[in-house]
């Protein structure tokens, strides 16, 4: 079980849809904190938990999430923990908050969140985008995926790429799987130009293949309720899906390949791959809602 830390100190707003917040927590540490009345929806706290720790038990570099508490007070008395909507200012709401532990650097040029070309090719971790793909379709990430890089010391000239913002998995508030073949993906092709065939998502894969129920409900048990507005039901039919959905994946990953983008285009073949159903169109497979 989580336990529960409490925000002490406001450090800066940060960029994107779910209007973030970077807070120093009672641990010492610093966590990028989604709230629950964030613009988005309350479901993706849940959803952020949830997909993280499951990445996490695939073996992938992602920061580990808590729940955070920010109290009233700090709200009330922190002038830029406001909502920006059609020009107003809200409040955020106390509580229970998602909190994904900060792994930039607060020193400038040692954190990016996009790299060009000549850059991300050396990323040390490379590899890595190809299992990320494994947790992307399997929990349909709704967005395209996400990372951060980051280099060790400022005289490091390579970065390490860790995925962050797991929130559109499972298609964002709908908890449904409507299997597109171009979502979920990093949007430089660059990063799977290594993929050669099926080892390059490896061990991921082979995790996802056997993670049981039990293993699955264990990666949703610390989401507090309110997070999933009390649906206990939808957890649970949730959970299910995903138990299913796991011998899905690679038909799921060899749509993508087989798609317009043509990301692996250093693929070679073999006698399983042709066995593989054909993506003709980028259209979607059909939804499975919960």
């Amino acid at each position: 079980m989580n336990t529960c830390i409490s925000a002490v100190q406001h450090l800066r707003p940060l960029r994107g849809g779910a209007q973030a917040h970077l807070l120093r927590a009672s641990d010492g540490a610093c966590y990028v904190t989604k709230f629950q009345n964030n613009p988005q929806h309350i479901r993706v706290l849940a959803n952020e938990m949830f997909a993280t720790n499951l990445g996490r038990a695939l073996g992938l570099s992602m920061p580990r999430v808590e729940v955070i508490e920010v109290s009233d007070w700090l709200i009330e008395h922190t002038e830029g923990l406001r909502i920006e909507l059609g020009g107003s200012k809200i409040p955020y709401r106390g509580g229970k908050q998602l909190g994904s532990l900060y792994v930039g650097s607060e020193s400038p040029g040692m954190t990016f969140d996009y790299l060009p070309r000549e850059l991300l090719q050396r990323v040390v971790n490379i590899g890595d985008f190809a299992q990320a793909l494994v947790l992307d379709k399997w929990t349909c990430n709704s967005d395209g995926r996400q990372a951060i890089f980051c280099r060790k010391t400022l005289r490091s000239q390579r970065h390490y790429a860790t995925f962050i913002d797991q929130g559109y998995c499972f298609n964002a508030s709908e908890w449904s799987f409507p299997d597109y073949p171009l979502r979920g993906v990093y949007a430089n092709n660059c990063v799977y130009e290594g993929v050669m065939g099926w080892e390059a998502f490896e061990p991921a894969l082979s995790r996802a293949d056997e993670m049981d129920a039990h293993t699955i409900w264990r990666c949703a048990a610390d989401i507090p309720e309110e997070w999933y507005e009390g649906d206990r039901d939808g957890l649970n039919r949730l959970v299910d899906a995903l138990h299913h959905r796991r011998g899905a994946i690679r038909k799921l990953i060899g749509e993508f390949r087989r798609s317009s983008r043509n990301p692996f285009p250093n693929w070679r073949e073999s006698p399983a791959d042709s066995a593989m159903p054909l993506a003709a169109t980028d259209r979607s497979l059909e939804a499975q809602r919960l």
